[in-house]
């Protein structure tokens, strides 16, 4: 019981990483709801709580959170350009702490979050540390994507865990290592491992507290690619724009739609997973992308999509 308790320092820093999490896992698509014929049983309360109620309106992206940010912020937002447009960047800054976590840092995180949520001209998102060797990432209604070059050990590894996908160095070393210190993953670490993996070889890491590089994270499936360092030391986070460059010609709602069907589908059994797969491809018929989208195949060009 004294564990649970978590005085002092360390109590407020599980709180702050829970608090962060939380934020990361908010409701994806401001504005839906649930079709009502899902409101039945094989739907809980607790299912349409975690994503379905719309979200409270979010405020617009503040000046503080734009790429003209000063060199001593914890968390740099940079907004892609030219080809790029419609990634962002969101990039931890905290070298004399490691990346390690601070109140300012979990609330500027929050706050980016909240924002980027309501930004419609946002396609995918790039979680990176912006100091060499370290990482220390966010559920939002766009893909995301980890790039870990450095660390990733903890609660750094939890937030990658909250990515879509996850790419690393060879060379990276991750792991969720808090049983080293009489505690546990208290940052959705017990949760999204197991479902990232499979339940036994997360116990194994958890119960261990092993630390993996990058090839053996891939072996595991904790991430989607390896690639070998290089002397830049972002060899992950390239990976990871090109990823989202991949991801930037296809349309935005149905981006967002897909992957809310995914995410609720996983939490449910295959009967409620394939009415959820029907109602949010019902999300998508009446959308002017979907139009764009059959006018551009029959003319034989690109599409022009807008999110709308």
């Amino acid at each position: 019981m004294a564990a649970a308790a978590a005085p002092g320092a360390l109590g407020t820093l599980q709180a702050s990483r829970a608090r962060l999490v939380a934020a990361c896992c908010a409701p994806l698509v401001p504005g839906w709801r649930l079709h009502r014929s899902l409101a039945g049983a094989r739907v809980s309360p607790a299912m349409w709580a975690r994503g379905w109620a719309p979200a409270a309106e979010g405020a617009a992206l503040r000046r503080g959170y734009s790429s003209e940010v000063k060199s001593e912020d914890e968390l740099r937002v940079r907004y892609l350009e030219e080809e790029n447009r419609g990634i962002v960047v969101l990039g931890i800054n905290r070298a004399y702490a490691k990346n390690s976590f601070s109140k300012n840092l979990v609330k500027m995180f929050s706050k980016a979050v909240d924002a980027l949520k309501s930004d419609k001209k946002v396609r995918t998102v790039i979680v990176r540390s912006e100091v060499p060797g370290i990482f220390c990432a966010a559920n939002l209604p766009v893909p995301t994507i980890a790039a870990i070059d450095g660390l990733a050990l903890g609660g750094g590894l939890e937030l990658a865990l909250a990515c879509d996908i996850r790419v690393a160095a060879s060379s990276a070393k991750m792991g969720l290592v808090e049983t080293k210190l009489a505690i546990i993953p208290g940052g959705g670490g017990t949760q999204r491992l197991p479902r990232a993996i499979g339940m036994s070889l997360a116990k194994e890491l958890i119960f261990s507290a092993r630390v993996l590089d990058g090839q053996e994270a891939k072996a595991v499936g904790l991430v989607s690619h390896v690639l070998e360092q290089n002397q830049e030391g972002d060899a992950a986070y390239r990976k990871a724009l090109d990823l989202a460059r991949e991801f930037l010609p296809q349309g935005p709602v149905a981006m967002r739609v897909a992957k809310l069907a995914i995410n609720q589908g996983m939490e449910v059994d295959l009967v409620t997973g394939l009415a959820i797969e029907e109602a949010c491809y019902a999300q998508t018929i009446p959308t002017k992308d979907r139009l764009e989208g059959l006018l551009a195949f029959k003319e034989k060009r690109s599409p022009r999509y807008k999110g709308e």
